[in-house]
């Protein structure tokens, strides 16, 4: 049996979950989510709880149950919290701006890197070298930050880039002179 998929995901006061089929709509303070689950894969609501129930012991069976319980577990997580993620632009020059619903990214290429920024996802600018990505959707927030940092992603000998906050860039020494 799955550690994870046995687990029951509970349900807080301020949200409601209505299980159709294989469609599962989570909606909170937040916002709303859906999923269109497995169909060999039973979701059930019982006392405040879902609970996420395989119909056999196959390899696959067992693998999709802990991924189901997760995915519901993080839509519940996403409409009462929301998800975040933090990256930092090092460089001298390097920063960012928000024009509109674009993201502008000015980072030592002959032109600025033009990006748009997806529904259900808002970007902060504390600073023009901290940008902070949230929404409702968790892997929603982590493709966009993961894009984003793609632009230029960390580079070992001066450290410039993209990344995380507390992501640490191994650094190489460089040419040895002669």
């Amino acid at each position: 049996m799955s550690r994870v998929g046995k687990n029951p995901i509970a349900i807080p006061d301020k949200v409601k979950v209505e299980i159709s089929g294989t469609q599962i709509k989570v909606t909170g303070p937040q916002g709303e989510l859906l999923l269109d689950a497995n169909p060999r894969m039973k979701v059930e609501q019982r006392n405040g709880q879902i609970l996420v129930v395989r119909s056999s012991d196959s390899k696959q069976d067992c693998s999709l149950h802990g991924l189901t319980r997760s995915l519901i577990a993080n839509m519940v997580d996403g409409v009462t919290k929301g998800y975040s993620k933090e990256l930092e632009i090092h460089g001298r020059g390097y920063r960012a701006q928000l024009k509109d619903n674009v993201l502008n990214l000015l980072l030592g290429y002959s032109h600025p890197v033009d990006f748009p920024i997806p529904e259900g996802i808002k970007i902060e600018l504390p600073k023009p070298t901290h940008l902070i990505v949230k929404g409702i959707d968790k892997q929603l927030v982590g493709q966009v930050a993961a894009e984003i940092r793609y632009f230029y992603e960390p580079e070992p000998y001066k450290g410039k880039g993209i990344r995380y906050v507390g992501e640490y860039v191994r650094r190489k020494q460089g040419k040895a002179v002669a």
